[in-house]
């Protein structure tokens, strides 16, 4: 699904099980930031900001099955405006090269990335973001 019409930056939202409840914590204290944007997360990532904080978001495969990098396309696409993925720099991840595959992308197209909870928040808090939208 490509870009809708809608007025409103897409952000891309990924959480490694490390850091889900850091995640929930987050969004549940800038629902109302986070709803100003159209969402795009992975598998249970996208589950828990529904179910648990009452997002919309639209969901994508999980991050291990492909999902890091179908957002990945979604940034070459210029479909999405800005990422948070938290990740768990402590664990070790199978799928780690679709994990940097992602992280690359979005230093190679300068789409603002933020990879803990205090970069997320810089990144939410920025009235730059609203600006990355291109007039349709």
């Amino acid at each position: 699904m490509l870009r809708s019409q809608s007025d409103r930056p897409r952000l891309a939202i990924i959480a490694h099980d490390g850091k889900k409840a850091d995640l929930v914590a987050f969004a549940t204290f800038n629902r109302s930031r986070l709803a100003q944007y159209e969402l795009i997360a992975t598998g249970a990532t996208g589950d828990l900001l529904r179910d648990k904080v009452g997002l919309e978001v639209e969901g994508v495969t999980a991050g291990p099955h492909g999902g890091d990098v179908q957002i990945a396309s979604r940034v070459v696409e210029g479909d999405v405006d800005a990422v948070i993925f938290l990740v768990d720099p402590l664990d070790k991840h199978p799928h780690d090269p679709d994990i940097q595959t992602l992280l690359r992308i979005c230093n190679v197209r300068n789409v603002p990335l933020a990879t803990n909870i205090a970069t997320a928040d810089v990144l939410i808090s920025s009235p730059l973001l609203q600006e990355l939208r291109p007039a349709s």
